[in-house]
């Protein structure tokens, strides 16, 4: 890409806010000014919000989570094909569980009312986050969650695989080079145009300040780039805190030294997820870069440490 390519994509530009998922969405694509594309994203976010939110007490996912021990319910593809996702990764045990719902609300971190439960009362919703406890019908498309009282949320991946179908869009629109931010999760599209070598400097979250001021950053390719931390959201009693991540593996928020992790990945949905992974391992996992779409990943200790993990540019 040649410095003239470069002034004539970055002076052409289509840039949209909107608020959804619960966030700042904030879409920029280089090298075009049709608006429309802009619009056309937001109304695809707002579909699928509508589809896969907890949020409101109607949404495919709420039908399901409402049909718990009794039926299972019939969904459209998009929405059975990410619980399906979000299922068998729940089933590796790693940390991630699309089923811990019942769990966090007992919590309640972030939010009026959080507490610290009893041990009882912890291990009595423990019972309903098996993975295990989901029956996945392909043939009819339809989710069972065989417990009463059992919830699937899709929180903790739902904007990564949201971003992914946005960048199908605006390849189908022809768009070669954009930014998506889904309010901190971020899908860069194509290349640069900032640059001759077409790669993108991405800042890494301090854990210690607001979202949005860097510890460091990074040069990399088109890629993702997700962050899980612990500094968000977090519950002070006598003198001890308790952040947000709760460790599906033992309904208590996990112990780590870590104060963030965030990951570089080819699609955003599997950002999402092997944040999650790495998070939860508290450093980096021997082999973890043999998979060609794992970028690279960046550790933030709480005593300020920082870890640089096998990037390749």
């Amino acid at each position: 890409m040649d410095n003239k390519m470069i002034k004539d994509l970055t002076l052409k530009q289509a840039v949209g806010k909107h608020h959804a998922l619960g966030t700042t969405i904030t879409l920029q694509i280089f090298g075009t000014k049709k608006n429309y594309i802009i619009q056309k994203s937001f109304d695809l976010i707002d579909h699928y919000e509508d589809l896969l939110t907890v949020n409101r007490d109607e949404s495919e996912v709420m039908d399901i989570n409402h049909a718990a021990g009794d039926h299972a319910v019939q969904v459209s593809s998009g929405t059975y094909d990410l619980v399906k996702l979000a299922v068998r990764e729940s089933q590796e045990n790693f940390g991630f569980n699309a089923l811990i719902g019942p769990v966090v609300k007992l919590w309640h971190i972030g939010f009026k009312g959080a507490h610290v439960p009893s041990d009882d009362q912890i291990q009595e919703k423990m019972l309903l986050t098996d993975p295990y406890n989901v029956e996945l019908n392909d043939q009819d498309q339809a989710i069972f969650l065989t417990q009463k009282g059992m919830e699937l949320d899709l929180g903790g991946i739902a904007k990564g695989w949201i971003a992914d179908r946005i960048r199908d869009l605006w390849y189908a629109y022809g768009v070669d080079s954009g930014i998506i931010n889904l309010g901190g999760n971020i899908l860069l599209v194509g290349d640069s145009p900032k640059r001759v070598n077409g790669k993108w400097i991405i800042g890494v979250q301090d854990p210690k300040e607001p979202r949005g001021d860097n510890l460091t950053s990074v040069m990399v390719p088109k890629c993702s780039a997700v962050t899980s931390g612990t500094y968000e959201r977090y519950l002070v009693v006598d003198g001890h805190k308790y952040h947000h991540i709760i460790d599906p593996r033992t309904g208590y928020p996990v112990k780590t030294d870590l104060a963030g992790v965030t990951t570089f990945t080819k699609d955003s949905v599997e950002a999402e997820i092997e944040c999650k992974r790495l998070f939860f391992a508290g450093k980096p996992i021997k082999g973890w870069d043999k998979n060609p779409d794992r970028i690279g990943a960046v550790f933030v200790y709480n005593d300020d440490r920082i870890k640089y993990d096998n990037f390749k540019n």
